[in-house]
């Protein structure tokens, strides 16, 4: 018997189908997510490159590196910064950046500005013997800077400490490693500033003959021969040293002013001569490798003026001067340099004005009167006054001295000149007996009435000043 099966009226639903279409409804919604957190910035897109890309520290200290050989300074301790934070573990990077901001100061001429980065180059320098106090380079680097330091300290005792304290740290960097030449040059010269000289050039000849090629070693042996009065050796030393860095400028500028030592010292004139045009070539070099490096320092027109200043030259002198006040209007050391010039080319009213500046002060304008007028690539700019110091006392002697000798009835200087005086009797240097002898002077001239006080020509104070001109150690 064969029976028909019926076929259902309604099909029965297959249940996969909804939970597929569940899938593809989620993968759907996700997807619409994944593309607005992309537009939105909230996800980022695969293989993309990083923002920043990573840096090790050997990288940022090869660049260091290159930019101490070409004489920028301030780029290399940004990049041995840099190393620093990438890396704050490497005693060796630390040491760097103490190194060369260490040798930054020879292009500072602010004090204050030379004490802050020596202050930076110790604390690095300590970090690096923290980080490693087995490290030889980090304790002669530690010296280094502390003897720096030293020479620019006035204080006797603090001066004294921080001498001590980097002959101990060369020491035990040497302790540590005998071979390190580095350690054994700036021992040298801690030795140099402790008076040690026999014992100095001793330990700087090892260190010469042991490796040549430092630039440190040679500039190190200049310093000790400068030491002992050998300026033609000190000369060479410093051709050595810069013919392996030849964008170090404070190595043309120590050359420069062997060559106006010898100068000064020659009995002949017509080798004399010969020496400051050579010292002078020196100094324009300096000029021209900051003109392309693109630095603006008014050290090599200060070393400039100085050697005109000795030649004779000062019209010359006062030029260069003022060249220097263009990369620094309110400096007062400044004009200070330039009143002594005004003074020993006879024009003492300018010099009065330069002088005042450099002494009590003075506002933009005034500034623009003392450095004989502003042209157009000065800027006018408000001055500090420099209290008294033993370099600055040569600028207070003449200011008071040009201010007696110009008293008028119609325009009285004798009241500014006695109160310059009275600073100057209140203080050490009263001692000097040029100095003292200057005051008599002053006070004798203002003892007399007003009609009676001037003379028509400056009286000329009995000691000579320092032109300042940065130097690795004074």
């Amino acid at each position: 018997m064969n029976i028909n099966y019926r076929r259902s009226i309604f099909r029965r639903r297959d249940d996969s189908s909804v939970y597929r279409m569940f899938l593809f409804v989620i993968l759907i919604l996700a997807g619409i997510w994944l593309i607005r957190s992309v537009q939105q910035g909230d996800i980022k897109p695969l293989f993309l490159p990083t923002p920043t890309p990573t840096r090790f520290a050997a990288s940022y200290t090869l660049e260091g590196d290159a930019h101490f050989t070409a004489g920028k300074l301030d780029s290399a301790i940004q990049a041995y910064r840099e190393a620093t934070r990438v890396d704050k573990s490497n005693a060796d990077v630390w040491a760097q950046l103490s190194r060369v901001q260490t040798y930054s100061t020879a292009l500072i001429v602010k004090q204050e500005d030379i004490l802050a980065r020596l202050d930076e180059a110790i604390a690095s320098a300590e970090k690096a013997v923290e980080v490693n106090p087995d490290s030889s380079f980090a304790h002669a680097v530690h010296a280094f800077a502390l003897d720096w330091k030293a020479s620019y300290t006035s204080n006797e005792r603090e001066r004294q400490a921080l001498l001590q304290k980097s002959e101990q740290e060369a020491v035990r960097a040497i302790q540590l490693d005998n071979t390190n030449v580095l350690a054994q040059a700036f021992y040298a010269e801690v030795l140099v500033d402790q008076q040690k000289w026999t014992q100095a050039q001793q330990v700087i000849d090892q260190a010469v003959a042991q490796d040549p090629s430092l630039m440190d070693v040679h500039r190190v042996n200049a310093y000790v021969l400068e030491s002992l009065g050998e300026y033609a050796l000190a000369i060479e030393s410093y051709d050595r040293a810069i013919a392996i860095t030849p964008n170090l400028t404070f190595l043309y500028l120590r050359a420069g002013a062997g060559y106006r030592r010898l100068a000064f010292e020659s009995p002949n004139e017509d080798v004399q001569r010969q020496l400051y045009e050579k010292s002078l070539e020196y100094f324009a070099q300096t000029a021209r490798i900051n003109q392309q490096l693109g630095v603006q320092d008014p050290v090599p027109y200060l070393s400039i003026a100085k050697t005109y200043s000795q030649m004779g030259e000062f019209f010359i002198a006062i030029r260069n001067v003022q060249r220097a006040i263009e990369f620094e209007p309110s400096n007062p050391v400044f004009y200070g340099e330039l009143g002594v010039l005004y003074h020993k080319n006879r024009n003492y009213e300018t010099g009065i004005l330069a002088l005042g500046c450099a002494i009590n002060g003075c506002t933009p304008e005034e500034s623009c009167d003392g450095r004989g007028g502003c042209g157009p690539n000065d800027e006018p700019a408000e001055v500090i006054g420099l209290p008294i110091s033993a370099s600055t006392v040569y600028y207070y002697d003449v200011y008071a001295s040009e201010l007696a000798a110009l008293s008028t009835p119609k325009v009285n200087y004798c009241p500014q000149a006695l109160e310059v005086a009275a600073i100057i009797e209140a203080s050490e240097y009263i001692q000097d007996p040029n100095i003292a002898a200057d005051m008599t002077v002053v006070r004798t001239i203002c003892s007399f009435s007003p009609g009676t006080t001037g003379s028509g020509s400056s009286p000329t104070p009995t000691t000579e000043p320092s032109m300042t001109e940065p130097a690795p150690t004074p």
